[in-house]
C-alpha cells in the first residue's frame, strides 16, 4: 500500500465514513467520531470519547487484526 499516495486523495470526511462503517461492523460505536473544525489542523479527524468497555472492545478488535 502507498500510503502517500492515499494521504494525497482522501478526505477526512471520507476517513471518518470509512472508519464508521468498519467500527459498526465489528459491533463499535464511537459517538464522538467525527472532523475536527479547531484549528490550524482543520484536517484532523476527531475520535473523542468512549466508555471503557467500548476503548476495550476496540482494543481487542485491533489487537485480533494484529495478531
Amino acid at each position: 500500500m502507498d500510503s502517500s499516495h492515499e494521504l494525497e486523495t482522501v478526505t477526512p470526511s471520507t476517513v471518518v465514513e470509512s472508519l464508521r462503517e468498519s467500527l459498526m461492523a465489528a459491533g463499535i460505536v464511537l459517538p464522538s467520531l467525527g472532523i475536527d473544525p479547531a484549528p490550524p489542523r482543520p484536517g484532523l479527524v476527531r475520535l473523542g470519547s468512549v466508555r471503557p468497555d467500548v476503548a476495550l472492545k476496540l482494543a481487542q478488535v485491533v489487537k485480533r487484526r494484529h495478531s
